[in-house]
């Protein structure tokens, strides 16, 4: 298996080059010479409506303390020079752009920031979107990023003379939020950041099934997911070792899982062959729809989610964000029974999975407090209309 050193890179991407600063009397000055290396890639999972999410990275900050204010001292600065504008949409299906590497001074770093360039005043702006259908793009709406960056919590130890490799994983149809009738959209950013394993999962699907979203998921939760390219071949990597449900989605088809798929260390899972393509068959479609309401009043963006129950597991087959203005929400969501398998060299059949048709359990996350709601029945005409009230 060839290391990340040689392996998948956006072509023609040359690595960002980094400076390391001190910032109010920054992390770069510590009583100990030790250093090692932070080295850095961004990805993105797939983005839902847009056919480009376009955002400028000024630069990367970390601390070693979680709860540290940006104009605290001990930040050291990752400089992008110049700042870097990127379309997050390309990196999908295993691809990763690299953003280079830069000493660290050695120790525990806890918290991470992301750091936008300013809009300018006409296209093309630094940070934007470009909705599918759209003539252009619109702006995007970063509050904070300019100032403050976008916060993440991490985990990084540096050690002396050694390399900290990992991916800032930007979730970009989970992090653009309407804001009613404005013609506005916020940018309010779902990320991880990730070690950058080797491992992961390699397939197929079927060329014919078009906007296709493969995910990895545990007990509902989605690890990994993209999008098969136009041969219907996928990647999904950089994952975690462990055992995950592989769950296919496409507008007007079957929800597909294959359950018990081991991922292992260093190692590229092939799951099955091109002549072997996932096909799910043809489905009718539903809609669950509702709003979000808070007391006191508030921002009303939500992230919802679709949930199906199907033995031995639970899965997402779909999630959204509701208007941050009306709170207002809709999914579309297959009717037809899912079909599973469990994993085997090569794939068993599929077989429909009984009595869950339609049933679904959708939950709803604002700022960290969760509600759900089911069993609910989404028909095949109108829809069904399920309302969450925070807190």
């Amino acid at each position: 298996m060839k290391t990340w050193n040689r392996f998948l890179s956006l072509a023609g991407t040359a690595a960002f080059l980094f400076t390391l600063g001190a910032c109010g009397g920054g992390g770069s000055s510590t009583s100990s010479p030790e250093t090692g290396s932070l080295r850095l890639a961004l990805t993105d999972a797939p983005a839902c409506g847009y056919d480009h999410v376009y955002v400028t990275i000024e630069r990367v900050r970390v601390h070693q303390s979680s709860s540290a204010e940006a104009n605290d001292s001990g930040w050291s600065d990752v400089v992008l020079s110049p700042p870097r504008r990127v379309d997050l949409l390309t990196l999908t299906n295993g691809v990763l752009d690299e953003l280079g590497q830069t000493p660290l001074p050695v120790g525990r770093y806890t918290q991470m920031r992301l750091v936008l360039a300013a809009n300018g005043n006409t296209s093309p702006y630094a940070n934007a979107v470009w909705p599918t259908g759209a003539v252009g793009e619109v702006a995007l709406t970063t509050p904070s990023a300019q100032q403050s960056g976008l916060k993440m919590n991490v985990n990084i130890d540096i050690a002396a003379n050694r390399m900290a490799d990992f991916v800032i994983d930007f979730d970009a149809c989970k992090s653009i939020v309407l804001a009613g009738n404005s013609g506005r959209y916020l940018l309010k950013p779902v990320i991880s950041v990730i070690p950058r394993y080797v491992s992961g999962v390699l397939g197929y699907v079927d060329a014919s099934v078009l906007n296709a979203t493969v995910s990895l998921q545990q007990a509902g939760v989605v690890i990994k997911s993209t999008v098969p390219d136009l041969t219907g071949r996928f990647l999904l990597q950089p994952v975690a070792p462990g055992t995950y449900d592989l769950v296919l989605t496409a507008p007007g088809r079957t929800t597909a899982v294959v359950t018990g798929v081991p991922v292992s260390a260093d190692t590229v899972l092939s799951l099955n062959a091109a002549t072997a393509a996932m096909a799910p068959a043809s489905s009718a479609s539903g809609v669950a729809n509702g709003a979000i309401s808070v007391t006191p009043a508030g921002p009303l963006d939500a992230t919802l989610r679709a949930l199906q129950t199907i033995a031995p597991t639970t899965i997402e087959v779909a999630s959204t964000r509701s208007d941050e203005t009306t709170g207002l929400y809709s999914m579309t969501l297959p009717l037809a029974e899912p079909v599973l398998t469990a994993y085997a060299v090569p794939l068993p059949p599929f077989t429909a999975a009984s009595g869950v048709a339609g049933q679904y359990t959708l939950q709803a996350n604002l700022y960290g407090s969760v509600k759900s709601a089911g069993p609910v029945s989404v028909p095949a005409s109108g829809a069904a209309t399920t309302n969450f009230s925070f807190p």
